[in-house]
């Protein structure tokens, strides 16, 4: 069922194991539900930008968390840059042998595996200006309404 939100594959069929960057999503998505945030992974804030994990925090804010499993996945990122216009924080994910240094040190450091995660370096917040909040908030809530709806209703998807 083509829409605006992307499609949730997993709905669809048997899931296949985790992959290491999708390992680190869910230890991040743990560690922030348990700081009250709410996480959608492989969230589109809008057409051709797919981030490993969006985050919204109890008091409206969004963190981005970009979750790179090697220093090939980091390198070949080239489009995370285009990322900081849709949150107030940027961080990466990174598992416990991850070359720290690579990262840049003006954004966030979270060191996690496929069952927790910890914060190592809170980046300066840079606010959202309010319109740009008000659709994110909005795309961010319909999106994890229709996701419910599939993995309730999988037909809805077109999944069987």
């Amino acid at each position: 069922m083509p829409n605006d939100l992307g499609s949730d594959p997993s709905c669809l069929s048997t899931p296949a194991p985790l992959q290491p960057g999708q390992l680190l999503a869910r230890g991040v998505c743990r560690h922030l539900r348990d700081h009250d945030f709410s996480c959608l992974e492989e969230f589109s804030p809008e057409r051709g930008k797919r981030l490993d994990v969006m985050a919204l925090g109890p008091k409206g804010e969004f963190w981005t968390v970009e979750c790179k499993s090697s220093r090939a996945d980091f390198t070949s990122d080239v489009k995370w840059q285009g990322y900081l216009e849709w949150c107030d924080r940027y961080f990466w994910a990174v598992g416990p042998d991850f070359p720290v240094d690579l990262l840049p040190p003006e954004t966030g450091l979270i060191l996690a595996d496929g069952f927790g995660a910890e914060i190592v370096r809170m980046p300066e917040a840079t606010a959202l200006a309010g319109a740009r909040r008000k659709a994110l908030t909005l795309r961010f809530a319909r999106c994890a309404a229709t996701r419910m709806q599939w993995a309730r209703d999988p037909m809805l998807a077109g999944g069987g």
